[in-house]
């Protein structure tokens, strides 16, 4: 199971990459293709999905690389069973707020292709298209959330994924 949720949230990591090259191209012709009077459809509507998939399928991989912001000021002076205690009730707040965000995200892209919303732009895309990478993100965010949540309940440490040196990230 451990492999499989470290798989998933790398596979996250690498789609959120995909986005962030995607976003990079779009971009890139759309400045290249105006000097010359080529005009290419889409391409601002489709960097900003690309944008916003790699930003919500980040999610998830920057969480379990510990590179989420957290404000640790209490946790650091508490005592071992008070910290434990503040961990659980943490990870359980954000997996409540989590939980929500999955909730709708999902919601809202089966209800965008009940509806066959398309996007206002030239390219006409169905809506669903693009929201389904929010969905996704926000899903695996839950998941990994969860798995932490579990992990702390049990008294053990959070797992991070290893870095390309083969170790884990420490968390601050």
């Amino acid at each position: 199971m451990r492999a499989f949720l470290d798989s998933l949230y790398r596979l996250s990591g690498a789609l959120a990459a995909v986005g962030m090259v995607a976003t990079l191209v779009m971009v890139s012709a759309g400045i290249v293709s105006r000097p010359l009077g080529i005009y290419l459809p889409g391409t601002d509507d489709y960097a900003g999905y690309a944008m916003a998939a790699c930003g919500f399928l980040a999610l998830a991989y920057t969480f379990k690389h510990g590179e989420h912001i957290r404000v640790s000021l209490v946790i650091e002076r508490a005592g071992p069973r008070l910290r434990r205690a503040l961990e659980c009730f943490s990870l359980a707040s954000a997996t409540a707020v989590v939980a929500m965000l999955a909730w709708y995200s999902v919601r809202l892209a089966w209800q965008s292709h009940e509806f066959e919303e398309i996007s206002q732009g030239v390219d006409a895309t169905p809506l669903w298209i693009p929201q389904l990478s929010m969905a996704f993100g926000a899903l695996v965010l839950l998941i990994a959330v969860v798995d932490d949540l579990v992990l702390a309940t049990l008294g053990r440490e959070p797992r991070r994924l290893a870095t390309a040196g083969g170790e884990a990230v420490r968390m601050e």
